[in-house]
């Protein structure tokens, strides 16, 4: 007997790769249902062989539906998050609206599964900003081996972590460059087309942006609250692919090869690291790929036990739907669920 899953915010980037990466993936589902708004009803999105209609969340009863994929935004969920959960229906919600609950697991499979269980105070689990993601499956196993003191990470975030107007703001002051159009800045502050902007989210007192306070505070909760954490974070004119230069002072002494030893191992790390012309991976080359990509890997000898690591993630899958289904089947092979048509 298999689960009955729904996707709210079906249309969206990420809701679209949830469906992808559920059928890729063979989650045992007997039924999917894809949710959006009302504006959204009747829409027709893709699962497999398959065409989903869109259905309303509004008008949607979750009575009988086991697993909840939330990625319409933190309003909406903090609205429909505890509601779909008082249903019984456990909800895996990708926005920032329950990072930080201590009542709500924050979960990377690769690094904290075991805190899953804990859904049961809410029926939420929270799936990491897409930056935290990435980096964390690369920390946890060095940290494990030589005890992670300090992290410095400067992000190169692409387009597709604002969403579809972002990746289409990208196409058109691109277009906008080669035919001499005037550029008008709409969904970033600056234009993004051939340069960078060092600001993701609202700035906060201390004037660090919501995005960089995320990643320290998903990093402590998730991996160790002892860790030191500092970040820069900047959107770069990419498509698909979060970029990471990172920079990790130990505990205890760690060379590069061993890192790379380590790296290889673990789960969800693919290290491309030679010495060598394209030796290293760039976000181009992870758009559509699962793994956590690791390269650069080298000593810092301006500090004792130093290294430094370039990150590269497909953020729309490690970085948010490809977590959510991987938390999702950790409830499914644990045990910590069952479908509800099983049970009755």
């Amino acid at each position: 007997m298999g689960y009955k899953i729904a996707i709210v915010g079906a249309t969206g980037n990420v809701g679209r790769e949830m469906l992808d990466i559920l059928d890729e993936r063979g989650f045992p589902a007997d039924e999917v249902v894809a949710l959006a708004s009302r504006r959204s009803q009747g829409t027709e999105v893709s699962f497999g062989d398959r065409t989903l209609k869109v259905q309303a969340l509004e008008n949607y009863d979750f009575s009988d539906t086991d697993i909840c994929l939330m990625s319409a935004g933190g309003t909406i969920s903090k609205e429909w998050s505890p509601k779909i959960g008082a249903k019984g229906c456990v909800v895996i919600d990708n926005s920032s609206a329950w990072r930080y609950d201590a009542d709500v697991p924050l979960i990377v499979p690769e690094v904290n599964a075991d805190a899953a269980a804990g859904f049961t105070k809410k029926n939420i689990i929270a799936n990491p900003n897409c930056s935290t993601a990435q980096l964390v499956v690369a920390l946890k196993p060095l940290h494990e081996a030589a005890g992670i003191k300090r992290v410095v990470v400067s992000t190169y975030q692409s387009v597709s972590g604002g969403g579809k107007e972002a990746m289409e703001e990208l196409f058109n002051q691109t277009r906008a460059v080669f035919v001499n159009d005037p550029i008008e800045p709409k969904k970033f502050t600056k234009r993004i087309a051939f340069n960078v902007i060092p600001h993701i989210d609202v700035f906060m007192e201390d004037g660090y942006t919501k995005e960089e306070w995320k990643v320290l505070a998903e990093t402590k909760k998730m991996l160790d609250p002892k860790i030191k954490v500092t970040c820069t974070a900047v959107r770069v004119p990419v498509f698909i692919g979060h970029s990471e230069s990172v920079n990790i002072e130990f505990e205890r002494e760690i060379t590069a090869d061993q890192a790379r030893d380590i790296l290889r191992e673990a789960p969800g790390c693919l290290v491309i690291d030679k010495h060598e012309d394209g030796g290293y991976i760039t976000p181009y080359e992870s758009a559509g790929e699962d793994a956590t990509y690791i390269s650069r890997i080298r000593e810092d000898a301006t500090v004792e036990n130093g290294l430094n690591l370039w990150v590269v993630s497909d953020n729309l899958r490690k970085g948010a739907a490809l977590n959510a289904v991987q938390i999702a089947e950790v409830l499914v092979n644990r045990g910590l669920i069952k479908p509800k048509k099983q049970a009755a």
